[in-house]
């Protein structure tokens, strides 16, 4: 009737539909003329014919809460029972069952996966306050053969404050390596925040102990995560692909520690690096950055003045990072 109304009073009628919440199509399916139809929805609520019956699901629930079965997955137990020429349902229908009675729990002592959480986001406005660590390998000459470089990076500089090559890699060199970086760079290590990957030096007894003892606070990136640590990520493919890199390897470990005492010298003091506004890593720590991109600031606002024409816009950003954050949080722009 009431759209009927609305159409007598000159509304198009697919209007008057969408404003009561009907499709058209439904209407011109319930009328005929101005004849409202039967209502030819069936009364019925149709069953699958392939759902479990009451009795299927009590076996299901049955065998799975066995003390046979209580710690094995569906994925494990349809397979067994198949073996012994017993089928009840699919594996499907053996987890639809299981998450219906809020049964659906990790099953086994195994550590689910999945679990690992994003680590913890850190932010550093001054040097030695954030360091990142790994260990990568550096292939000999022997094929085979493998030499093993810790290097420690500080991210707000970008500075390599700690590195050695070492002809295996356990905690109590790293733990050496940790004490050593922190006597040379004279920094209070109270506060100082670690961070790595999960591998066995990172977190063994004796580099936790040394930590704990330096008060030096652990961060652990996720397994197989690179981006939970991309500076170290970032510093050893520099190093891997720089031009003074050995195509065919390094010859022993004397000649290994050679080279990249000299590379560590050369990133640190010479190397521009992009992240930082293509200042030295050591110009960086120092903090001679906020007076070398004031310089570079003035001279460009000066050249601009001086020949304006040849500036569409604004000069080239010099200002200073103030902040670099480790595996920053995603901040959602309302």
């Amino acid at each position: 009737m009431w759209i009927n109304n609305a159409v007598n009073s000159g509304a198009r009628k697919y209007k008057a539909c969408r404003v009561i919440g009907l499709n058209i199509r439904t209407l011109q399916r319930w009328t005929d003329g101005s004849d409202v139809l039967m209502d030819k929805r069936p009364d019925t609520i149709n069953t699958p014919k392939n759902k479990l019956s009451e009795l299927e699901i009590q076996r299901v629930l049955n065998v799975c809460n066995s003390s046979e079965f209580a710690d094995i997955p569906p994925s494990r137990i349809v397979p067994m029972l198949a073996d012994r020429g017993v089928y009840i349902a699919s594996e499907s229908s053996f987890y639809r069952v299981l998450k219906a009675n809020k049964l659906s729990a990790h099953r086994g002592r195994a550590k689910r996966k999945g679990t690992y959480k994003k680590p913890g986001s850190y932010q550093a406005v001054e040097p030695n306050q954030i360091w990142t660590w790994d260990i990568t390998h550096l292939p000999a000459i022997v094929v085979g053969m493998k030499f093993y470089l810790y290097m420690i990076v500080d991210i707000f500089s970008r500075k390599i404050v700690g590195a050695e090559v070492y002809d295996s890699e356990n905690g109590e060199k790293a733990s050496d390596l940790l004490q050593r970086s922190v006597r040379v760079e004279k920094c209070d290590s109270k506060g100082l925040v670690l961070h790595s990957d999960n591998g066995s030096p990172m977190k063994s007894f004796t580099m936790q102990a040394k930590m704990l003892d330096l008060g030096v606070l652990a961060s652990h990136s996720r397994p197989r995560v690179s981006n939970d640590n991309p500076f170290s990520e970032s510093l050893f493919r520099t190093l891997k692909y720089c031009p003074q890199w050995p195509k065919n390897g390094f010859d022993s470990l004397s000649s290994t520690r050679k080279w990249v005492h000299e590379f560590v010298d050369w990133y640190n003091t010479k190397h521009r690096h992009s992240g930082i506004k293509y200042v030295t890593p050591e110009q960086r720590h120092k903090l001679e950055d906020l007076k070398i991109l004031k310089m570079r600031n003035s001279l460009y606002e000066k050249k601009r003045a001086g020949n304006p024409c040849r500036w569409s816009g604004k000069t080239r950003n010099w200002k200073i990072i103030k902040l670099v954050e480790l595996n920053p949080e995603n901040k959602k722009v309302a």
